[in-house]
C-alpha cells in the first residue's frame, strides 16, 4: 500500500509539464512522418514478399516488381510536379502530363496484369492490388513530408 508520502510525489509527477518537441510552422508530426514511413515500408514489404512467395515465373515477377517500382516513382514524380505548380515553380506542360500518364499507365498496367493473370487466385490478385496501392499512397506522403518539413527548416 502506497504511504502519503509516495502518493504526493505522485501527484506532483503528473503536474509536472511534460517536455514538447518544438515543431516549425508547416512541418509534419512525428507521429504522421512516422504513420507514412511505416505504410511505405508495409506496402513494400508486404507486396516484395507476396512475389518472393508467388508461384509465378521468374519474368511474371520481373513484371510486376517493374510496375512497383514505375508506381512509386511515377508517383513521386506526379507529386513533386503538382506540388510544384502550386508553388508557382516553374514545370513544363508537358513533364506534367508526363507524371500523370506515366502513373496512369502504372495503375493501369497493374490492372490489366492481375486481370489477366490465370495461375493467382483472386484473393491474392486482391493483395497485390491493396498493397501496391497503399505503396503508391504511401510514397506520395512521405515524398509531401519530406518538401513540407524541408520548406518548414529553410523559412526559419
Amino acid at each position: 500500500m502506497k504511504s502519503d508520502i509516495e502518493d504526493l510525489f505522485d501527484r506532483d509527477k503528473q503536474n509536472e509539464p511534460k517536455m514538447k518537441v518544438e515543431r516549425k510552422a508547416g512541418e509534419p508530426t512525428a507521429a504522421f512522418k512516422g504513420a507514412s514511413w511505416a505504410a511505405l515500408l508495409i506496402g513494400v514489404s508486404a507486396y516484395l514478399i507476396g512475389l518472393f512467395n508467388a508461384a509465378m515465373e521468374l519474368n511474371e515477377k520481373g513484371y510486376y516488381f517493374a510496375i512497383l517500382i514505375f508506381g512509386l516513382y511515377s508517383s513521386v514524380s506526379l507529386q513533386k510536379a503538382v506540388r510544384d505548380k502550386d508553388e508557382g515553380i516553374p514545370v513544363t506542360n508537358i513533364y506534367y502530363g508526363i507524371s500523370w500518364l506515366a502513373l496512369l499507365i502504372a495503375i493501369l498496367l497493374m490492372g490489366i496484369g492481375l486481370y489477366n493473370a490465370g495461375s493467382i487466385v483472386l484473393s491474392e490478385k486482391g493483395f497485390y492490388g491493396m498493397a501496391f496501392v497503399l505503396s503508391i499512397f504511401a510514397a506520395i506522403t512521405v515524398q509531401k513530408n519530406i518538401r513540407d518539413a524541408q520548406k518548414a527548416r529553410e523559412s526559419d
